[in-house]
């Protein structure tokens, strides 16, 4: 069975508060998100593979280890998801990324997909997933199926804040993706939208309404 992680360093927890602030604006919420996702970056790539080389540093030869050979790839779902993307980078600068573009029928809540682009060796890559808000579930269950339709078969999802709800829908349909969320928030309301949450995370980054 999938883990759940709940990364609650006090770094992420100071910079969440801002991002939730309705006062925030966009400038500082992208920024916000960009420095939360890289400070999450660092836990979600703990169980990477090492290998040892032999370097010299000033005073001598020793071993010493490195990321071993296994291959990285960040899918953002879109919009949302593209704000993670830079502070991931910033510490996994060779991971390739691809795009799933998904958008929710706001009568049926459902995800539709419109566009999705990947890198071509998916099935040799551990992937990750990312998307401010895990609500339903339902965007990012159609996500890690799209990616396990195309081959993929090591996948984790990041998300900032979760829904209990979403994290059970993905548990139910991804029993093998493991969850890794900042927050996990109290309930979904009869909109579908995170309580307390952070209103909708596409809007907060692009400035849209």
């Amino acid at each position: 069975m999938g883990s759940v992680t709940v990364l609650d360093h006090p770094l992420i927890k100071h910079k969440l508060t801002f991002i939730r602030d309705k006062n925030t604006g966009s400038k500082e919420f992208r920024e916000l998100v960009k420095e939360v996702s890289m400070l999450m970056a660092y836990e979600v790539t703990r169980d990477l593979a090492l290998e040892e080389i032999e370097i010299e540093t000033p005073v001598s030869k020793m071993k010493s280890e490195v990321i071993a050979g296994k291959k990285l790839g960040l899918v953002p779902i879109l919009r949302a998801g593209l704000g993670m993307v830079d502070g991931m980078l910033n510490l996994l600068p060779a991971a390739k990324v691809g795009h799933i573009g998904l958008y929710r029928d706001p009568e049926t809540f459902k995800p539709v997909e419109y566009y999705c682009k990947l890198p071509q060796d998916i099935d040799e890559r551990d992937l990750i997933v990312l998307d401010p808000m895990l609500a339903t579930g339902g965007s990012a269950v159609a996500a890690i199926q799209f990616l396990k339709d195309r081959g993929a078969n090591h996948i984790k999802l990041m998300n900032l804040i979760a829904a209990p709800e979403g994290v059970e829908a993905v548990r139910k349909a991804h029993p093998d993706v493991d969850i890794y969320v900042a927050s996990i928030d109290e309930k979904l309301n009869e909109h579908a939208y995170i309580v307390p949450g952070l209103g909708d995370a596409g809007d907060r980054l692009f400035g849209t309404k």
